[in-house]
């Protein structure tokens, strides 16, 4: 078991994208184009982390850092990986940099009917502080804004 392929976090390199807008197109009904992810490689308020599994990306995280927040955009985690806390470790990840850069909060919004998504997010201690009416333009759907206060390390 000792070259069994395992779990690794690392920054998102343009190698990945392809992996990722296959993951992106399966999870969301309206997918980011290519050309965002290829957009947020550059962006210097941007974090973004990719998991692989034996060198396959199958999950990933697109934050934005604003003032003394993080902002999660986009995360997802290919269906054949879902339930064994990929999604968590990558949050987890991004709310440790976050920590660790002195940000205080995070923050994101997310669909009212995506309840496995809220279920994790309240696992982890985010509270849901507002909610945008209509804020999807694909369907109409609400949102919930979704606030974590990050403690120093």
């Amino acid at each position: 078991m000792e070259n069994a392929p395992k779990f690794e976090i690392d920054r998102i390199t343009p190698e990945d994208l392809d992996g990722i807008v296959s993951i992106e197109n399966v999870s969301f009904p309206t997918p980011w184009p290519r050309r965002v992810f290829e957009r947020e490689l550059k962006s210097e308020r941007s974090y973004n982390r990719v998991i692989r599994f034996g060198g396959m990306v199958v999950g990933y995280i697109v934050t934005w850092t604003i003032y003394d927040e993080v902002h999660v955009l986009n995360i997802a985690v290919h269906p054949d990986f879902r339930n064994m806390g990929l999604g968590e470790r990558l949050l987890r990840d991004c709310i440790g940099h976050s920590a660790r850069s002195g940000l205080k909060y995070a923050i994101l919004e997310v669909r009212i009917s995506n309840t496995r998504a809220r279920s994790l997010y309240e696992k982890m201690g985010f509270k849901t502080i507002h909610t945008r009416r209509k804020y999807y333009s694909d369907t109409g759907e609400d949102a919930y804004v979704m606030m974590f206060e990050i403690k120093p390390e």
